[in-house]
């Protein structure tokens, strides 16, 4: 069955990466393999409703925006998302794929820009990085590390001053709510003045955990 399990269909800002500010649909997929204690979509693990994909086209035509947001859980984990993705980005959307990085990332079309989680110790599932995927990024993909420490952030600095990017790649540093101040994310990318990008999650400064949005 063409069909994915979706639990939330929306349009909101996009509150993260190259698309902070824009209006935005997402898509939340149901399911996830991993169990990051700082997962703020745990509602998305489990339950969901069973979408054909004309249908799932269809809402994201109805809801107007020219930018969607594939995510989850894990997008990944459902083979059906590979031609959702393909048939969003032909039909002319802007399509960011967010993706926890334990996945293969090669199968999803390269039109769309996939935002690739580096999970770092603090997470609780560093062990599940896939570090092929590095070397499937273009240009117009993104890596993201969630800060949980200060520990946390020097694994962060030295891996992403190993890592081999495209030119034109953004990795962006955010912190983990409620064990790092932002501030302090902040003052240590200033100090070590590395080039990467601060982030903060816009759509939670506006609305808060509440799902919708």
């Amino acid at each position: 069955m063409d069909a994915l399990r979706i639990t939330e269909i929306f349009c909101s800002l996009q509150g993260e990466a190259n698309g902070a500010g824009r209006v935005c649909t997402f898509i939340r997929l149901t399911g996830c393999p991993l169990r990051c204690h700082y997962c703020d979509t745990a509602y998305a693990f489990h339950g969901g409703e069973w979408m054909p994909l004309d249908a799932i086209v269809a809402r994201a035509e109805a809801l107007g925006a020219t930018d969607i947001c594939v995510t989850g859980g894990e997008p990944l984990a459902q083979p059906n998302v590979i031609p959702l993705v393909a048939r969003l980005c032909d039909a002319g959307y802007a399509v960011s794929v967010e993706t926890a990085g334990a996945l293969d990332i090669r199968s999803i079309d390269t039109r769309a820009s996939r935002v690739v989680d580096i999970k770092t110790p603090g997470s609780g599932e560093d062990r599940r990085n896939r570090w092929d995927n590095i070397e499937a990024l273009t240009d117009h993909d993104q890596l993201k590390f969630v800060i949980c420490s200060r520990a946390d952030y020097e694994w962060a600095r030295d891996t992403w001053r190993g890592l081999s990017l495209p030119a034109g790649a953004t990795v962006w540093f955010s912190p983990s709510a409620g064990e790092i101040t932002a501030r302090d994310l902040a003052d240590w990318i200033v100090a070590d003045r590395i080039d990467v990008r601060f982030q903060l999650q816009l759509h939670k400064l506006l609305w808060g955990d509440a799902p919708g949005h």
